[in-house]
This record gives structure tokens, sequence and C-alpha cells, in this order.
């Protein structure tokens, strides 16, 4: 095998060769490079808030519980929570992104929240879950918005510590661009 390799070396001219590999070396130096084209500047990203997080209505027995409100807008309750279905609205978080195609976004989720309820009582909401799943890739064909549905879990107390009547309150998310 070695032997007919270097009969094939030595009937090559490398003599022929040397000036078909320069031109092949000085034209490789100076083909056009392509690289990923850069974003806008600046790059920007608007978010809008379609809806707020509604839990629903239930009812809580004596020791409490917690109501989840899922991306996809189902819920559940656990402990001693009943949910009520008299026509309350149910819906998670919804945002609709406006950014460049192909941006990528983080959410960065702030402290639980405390709702404050309009006959006492205070609450503890915890924010998290999305649909898409953080990190995400902004829509690539238009209208060019992105739809961002967003769950959340209430923790219940007792009827005492939690009296019937309307809670609210306010929570951080923090959209990042990456």
């Amino acid at each position: 095998m070695i032997m007919i390799l270097k009969q094939i070396i030595h009937k090559i001219n490398v003599k022929k060769l040397l000036p078909f590999l320069g031109i092949f070396l000085i034209t490789g130096f100076y083909l056009p490079a392509y690289t990923q084209e850069k974003p806008p500047v600046p790059i920007s990203v608007t978010v809008f808030l379609n809806s707020g997080l509604n839990l629903g209505g239930f009812s809580v027995g004596n020791s409490g519980g917690t109501v989840i409100v899922y991306q996809d807008g189902t819920r559940s309750a656990a402990g001693e929570v009943t949910l009520i279905n008299l026509g309350f609205l149910v819906s998670p978080v919804i945002f609709e992104i406006e950014a460049n195609p192909g941006t990528i976004i983080s959410l960065l989720y702030g402290p639980d929240a405390v709702l404050t309820g309009s006959n006492g009582g205070s609450m503890s909401l915890h924010i998290g879950g999305s649909d898409p799943a953080s990190p995400f890739i902004t829509a690539v064909a238009p209208p060019g918005l992105t739809q961002v549905r967003v769950g959340g879990t209430l923790s219940v107390g007792n009827p005492i510590a939690n009296p019937p009547g309307a809670y609210s309150g306010s929570f951080m998310i923090t959209f990042i661009q990456e």
C-alpha cells in the first residue's frame, strides 16, 4: 500500500500544481466572509397588557388553601378551596410583545404580590410559568406580535383572615431582551 502511494506521489508533477495551489490560497484569503446581520439600533421591545390575572370565584373552608390559574386559562384548587363557576372570568395574564422578529426574551418575576381585600385581609400571589416558556423567541411572521400568557398561584387563608370580597394588588414582571 505504501509503495503504491509513493508511486502516485512521484507521478504527480509538483511543479505543475504550485501555480494552482498559489491561486487557491490567494483567492481563499480574499473571498468575502458573511456573518449574522446586526440588529437595528436601538433595539425596540414594547410590551402591551391585554388582560390581567383573573382567578374567578371560589369558596374557602376553615384552613384555606390555594387557587392556581395556569397559562392556558384553566385553574385548580388545593386544600379547603372550592372553585365556583358563577360566570366570574378566569384568565392568565396576557401580554403582547412587539419586537424585532427573532428577538430572544426572558421573563424575570418579581417577589410575591400581596393582595388586599375590600373587606380587610390579605393574600399572597405568586406569579410564574409562561407560555411560551421563558426564554422564548419573538414571532417572525407579521404583524410581529408575540402573545405571552403567565399564570399564578394564590395562597388563601381561612375566612376570618380572608373575608369574602374583591382583592387586588400588583406584581412585577421584567421582560429582558437578550
